[in-house]
């Protein structure tokens, strides 16, 4: 068995995945727009020309061949390193070329995956988790909400100070909890709904678009006025490792707090279990001394939209009760 030193593993890494399948297997490249190709074996999994890719349907993707080669082709390492470094006599090919990245620059491409003509998939799926429809229809007028495909996914859009999109997530419909970031996504600019209407300077922020979106529904149900206050998504939060026990501003709200002087107050609606918590509690220490900060998290359910589904769920209890159904006890 063949053995590679660490610098032998630092060149192979740095081939990338457009440039081994042009040299390795030009047949399975389908150009699909632009600068986008998939992959004939897998449709769902997209490379653009500069080498990066991600696969849709499994929630994960990269830069380097020989993450492709072990974890898509599931093929072990060892094996994985003897085609890149053309050892193996299963291949014939001359020594792949190397697009030698530019690490001067910090210019991330989006990768967004192709929008379905409808959006009936993403409405019936949010309608079901208990968000208001015409919500769910405004955020998809406004460009920050689309279904995609092949798979059908919601695809929540975030948009840089220029009005380019900037970050996108994803969460599949089919009930499968398969959810992530788009490749090449800027955290800084996650999922974002703006306040209509002048600001209060309150800063609603929420673990996900979901919970956003479910806290949006509570807010119209309640006051008819869903827009009155901006409301951003973290795009998720971590839990702080025991041995490095403080954690970073989320780079969204960092974004948001640098970019609207106008906010004095921070909402943290943030999950009901030990990392929404510990990400609250973090968020505050760091930031106390220079906004008020309002700890909100969901007074039942694990997070904003089990509280709307429990609302939900009160509400219709309370019409069959009006209906002169009885309620079983």
């Amino acid at each position: 068995m063949p053995y590679y030193t660490e610098e032998q593993i630092k060149q192979a890494r740095l081939i990338d995945l457009m440039t081994y399948l042009q040299t390795y297997e030009p047949t399975e490249l389908v150009h699909v727009r632009g600068n986008t190709w998939c992959l004939r074996e897998h449709d769902s999994l997209k490379v653009t020309a500069d080498g990066k890719w991600y696969w849709w349907s499994r929630g994960f993707g990269g830069y380097s061949a020989l993450d492709y080669l072990t974890k898509v082709k599931g093929l072990p390492f060892i094996k994985a390193m003897d085609i890149l470094t053309d050892d193996s006599k299963d291949f014939q090919f001359e020594t792949p070329r190397i697009f030698n990245r530019d690490n001067s620059s910090t210019e991330r491409k989006l990768l967004l995956p192709e929008k379905c003509e409808t959006n009936l998939e993403v409405i019936r799926y949010l309608s079901s988790r208990g968000i208001d429809r015409e919500i769910i229809k405004d955020c998809i007028n406004e460009g920050l909400l689309y279904e995609s495909l092949p798979y059908h996914n919601c695809i929540f859009v975030g948009y840089d100070e220029s009005g380019k999109a900037a970050y996108a997530c994803y969460r599949a419909t089919n009930g499968e909890r398969i959810m992530g970031d788009a490749a090449g996504s800027e955290k800084r600019y996650a999922f974002r709904v703006e306040s209509k209407g002048g600001s209060s300077g309150v800063l609603h922020t929420f673990e996900s678009a979901v919970d956003l979106l479910s806290f949006a529904t509570i807010m119209n149900m309640q006051t008819g006025n869903w827009r009155a206050e901006p409301m951003l998504s973290l795009g998720g939060v971590y839990t702080p490792s025991p041995n490095r026990p403080g954690m970073k501003i989320p780079a969204a709200l960092d974004n948001a707090l640098q970019n609207h002087p106008e906010v004095k107050t921070i909402a943290l609606h943030l999950d009901n279990d030990y990392a929404g918590r510990s990400a609250a509690r973090s968020i505050a220490e760091q930031l106390q001394d220079r906004y008020v900060i309002r700890n909100e998290p969901p007074p039942s359910g694990k997070d904003c939209n089990d509280f709307l589904m429990i609302i939900r769920q009160r509400n219709r209890s309370r019409q069959m009760g009006a209906a002169g159904y009885e309620h079983p006890r």
